[in-house]
């Protein structure tokens, strides 16, 4: 499985390539930031945004892109851009057809590092230990890419396995159904009564 974790942001926006599968060794395919000028018109600032991670994209050909899902702040400005910056990620998959997934950063630290409430020094120590860096990735946005990444690939069986045994129970019906959704029951007689 190849991931690519966005850490959306305006100003840097973190961009992350993991690639393996649950229980085994994890490999970084690359790391960086998408960078725009805080000067700059907004619609020009999301287009750069939107250029970088299709450079991403085309690069890696990843089979999933996993998003920091957008959490209420106090800063409306902050949570403006980065929603904005998010929504240009998951049109960029979308148009590829490439399924993203959305983590909150809680699930993220968690997965991670075992504790939702780690800081970020905490995040990128994991992430440099395995991934079996030299150093953490810097700026953080970097690190926190990856560990989207990670969070990823380390959820998506059993989020699969959940996925799939809700759209059987959907299929199924409810327990001792044995019909087909939609169907009626034919009444039964008993004694010349119908039950």
């Amino acid at each position: 499985m190849r991931v690519l974790g966005i850490d959306p942001g305006l100003t840097r926006c973190g961009v992350g390539v993991v690639e393996g599968v649950a229980g085994r060794p994890l490999t970084m395919l690359g790391v960086g930031v998408v960078r725009t000028s805080s000067d700059a018109d907004l619609g020009d600032r999301l287009v750069a945004v939107e250029r970088g991670i299709e450079q991403w994209l085309d690069e890696h050909s990843p089979g999933f892109v996993a998003v920091e899902r957008v959490f209420a702040q106090h800063n409306v400005r902050t949570v403006m851009g980065t929603a904005q910056a998010s929504a240009v990620a998951m049109l960029c998959a979308a148009r590829r057809g490439i399924p993203v997934a959305l983590h909150t950063p809680s699930e993220v630290k968690a997965a991670v590092t075992g504790s939702g409430r780690a800081d970020k020094d905490q995040v990128g120590a994991m992430v440099t230990r395995l991934l079996r860096l030299n150093a953490p990735p810097k700026p953080a946005d970097a690190a926190d890419a990856l560990a989207l990444a990670i969070c990823h690939i380390w959820r998506a069986p059993a989020q699969n396995r959940l996925q799939q045994a809700v759209a059987a129970h959907r299929t199924a019906g409810p327990p001792g159904a044995s019909r087909a959704p939609g169907t009626l029951r034919t009444p039964r007689t008993l004694k010349g009564r119908t039950a």
